[in-house]
């Protein structure tokens, strides 16, 4: 559906992106985390063919950026970081042009749709220069969408919304991916990366890694469970670490905190050997780093 090999784009020599080679699914939910300038916005630019690359090679729903750029614009929908509108105009227009550019067969029902969707049907006919920074987002959001393409490119979709709205298009995110829509985005809301993306990358010029939220938790930190015990006991921890599948056992207060492979395989037998050692366990809990602790960890 999209695909990367070594893109790179230079402004007056300074590197934005640095060869740059990605393969995403179509359907997948892919998300771009990095720090500001790391290229993000410049790699999204490119693969929408609004900019074009200094090297390297990419395609877009089979359209090949450089080429078939007309193609690519007509078949995608961006929601950009900072949207523009016609401010004299009222929303219902604003959506209408772009219904008629993208030759929508019927704007005007279109139009109805994601205004009603979106909630922004009360105020469809006021000027956009009136609606707040929310209501001004969600207008851009039924803009990337009101042609219905395949590939939605978003850049912080939900910058400015109050916690109802951003929901809702957290919702609609998941509801596009259940009709097999191709979602990329570029976000700083990193629990909505991990709620919703089936694979992230971090990504600050160059690419870091790649992979599921929870496959970068593994890559970091591994499984880990911890014990919580009336006392800790040296012998206790002692016995932990002699077990041949334990990679590493930490003593944290009242607590053991365990590495390993497979905690559903693993943990009976752990449990077992403490209780037999005369260990008094409270509960037992596996530890969830989030994703704020995985992408500090790389992009360090």
């Amino acid at each position: 559906m999209i695909k990367m090999e070594n893109l790179t784009k230079q402004f007056d020599g300074q590197l934005a992106v640095d060869r740059l080679s990605l393969e995403i699914a179509e359907g997948e939910v892919f998300a771009f985390l990095g720090p500001n300038g790391a290229g993000k916005t410049t790699t999204v630019r490119m693969l929408t063919s609004l900019i074009t690359p200094t090297s390297g090679s990419a395609v877009v729903l089979n359209y090949k950026v450089g080429e078939d750029d007309q193609e690519i614009r007509r078949n995608v929908g961006i929601l950009t970081e900072t949207p523009g509108m016609y401010d004299r105009l009222s929303a219902y227009r604003n959506l209408y042009i772009y219904a008629r550019l993208y030759e929508v067969l019927d704007p005007d029902k279109q139009v109805a749709k994601y205004l009603r969707w979106l909630g922004l049907w009360e105020r469809r006919n006021d000027p956009v220069g009136t609606f707040s920074k929310g209501m001004r987002q969600k207008l851009a959001i039924a803009r990337a969408l009101i042609h219905e393409p395949k590939v939605l490119f978003l850049d912080e979709p939900t910058s400015g919304l109050d916690p109802e709205s951003a929901k809702l298009v957290r919702d609609f995110v998941n509801e596009l991916k259940g009709q097999g829509r191709t979602i990329f985005m570029c976000t700083h809301n990193l629990d909505e990366a991990d709620r919703l993306c089936d694979r992230i990358a971090v990504f600050d010029t160059q690419l870091r890694v790649v992979d599921t939220p929870n496959g970068l938790r593994r890559q970091l930190y591994g499984r880990q469970v911890v014990i919580h015990l009336v006392q800790v006991r040296e012998q206790e921890a002692a016995l932990i670490r002699s077990m041949e599948f334990i990679e590493k056992v930490e003593v944290v207060k009242n607590k053991l905190v365990v590495t390993l492979s497979d905690p559903e395989i693993y943990n009976p037998q752990i449990i077992r050997r403490l209780v037999e050692a005369g260990a008094e366990i409270q509960f037992v809990g596996e530890v969830k780093h989030s994703l704020e602790d995985i992408y500090l960890q790389l992009v360090k």
